[in-house]
């Protein structure tokens, strides 16, 4: 199966602090790749650097075959093609859900209101918001915000989905709805690149793990190889921690 998304030896640095050192990874379309390790371990920059939200100081992105990384390229029509979701919800307090969700398919991809909001809708139905899509994102609970910011990161059908923490800010009572919500996208066949803390959904929905360690891919595999048998001594450690 042809590469979907590959990125080759990506380094960035905030100064003199080298956040990603050497980064590869590889996906294939439908794909659901959790990147998984500690706080400050460089899965945020990575997601960031890879949706062209940061720059890179070094390495390659391909985008479906494209280089995306080059300087040349139209980085805001690279973005269009992407979806992404953070840790914090993003949606602008001005906007109805329905508009929030709508306003890319409006503004990027010049569709015709009626229809992006007929798709709008549609959508909202599919992740259970349906009733709220006339109120204002100050009226919805935190779960309700983030399904709210999926439903627009899906809603222009992006080729890929990057997933940055989405459930680090929510109440733990609210992060199963989320949950829930990426891992219909999964069965769905949705390509999905998500770095995470929830180590049991990473296990039970990605296909693959990456663990990064200090901006390095220390381990790789498939769930069962890296939270049932992983070889790396830091690996082990950062796993111990969930599993008492």
């Amino acid at each position: 199966m042809s590469s979907l998304l590959t990125a080759t030896d990506l380094w960035k640095s905030f100064g003199d602090r080298d956040v990603l050192r050497g980064v590869s990874l590889d996906l294939s379309a439908h794909d659901v790749v959790a990147v998984i390790g500690a706080s400050g371990s460089g899965k945020s920059t990575l997601l960031r650097c890879l949706g062209l939200l940061e720059p890179i100081d070094d390495g390659r992105i391909l985008l479906a075959g494209s280089d995306i990384s080059d300087p040349r390229v139209d980085a805001n029509g690279v973005r269009a093609r992407l979806g992404v979701v953070f840790q914090s919800y993003n949606l602008f307090p001005h906007l109805t859900v329905l508009g929030n969700v709508t306003l890319a398919s409006r503004v990027v991809h010049r569709e015709k209101r009626a229809d992006a909001e007929a798709r709008g809708l549609a959508i909202l139905e599919r992740v259970g918001l349906a009733d709220k899509a006339r109120e204002h994102p100050d009226r919805l609970s935190g779960g309700q915000q983030q399904r709210v910011a999926i439903a627009r990161a899906i809603a222009t059908d992006p080729e890929l989905l990057l997933l940055d923490e989405i459930t680090s800010a929510l109440d733990p009572e609210l992060v199963g709805e989320v949950l829930e919500l990426v891992r219909t996208l999964a069965e769905e066949g949705t390509t999905i690149l998500m770095a995470t803390h929830e180590m049991g959904f990473a296990r039970d929905v990605a296909h693959r793990v990456l663990f990064l360690d200090e901006g390095r891919v220390l381990e790789e595999g498939s769930p069962a190889e890296v939270f049932g048998s992983p070889r790396e001594a830091r690996t082990r450690a950062f796993l111990s921690r969930f599993r008492a």
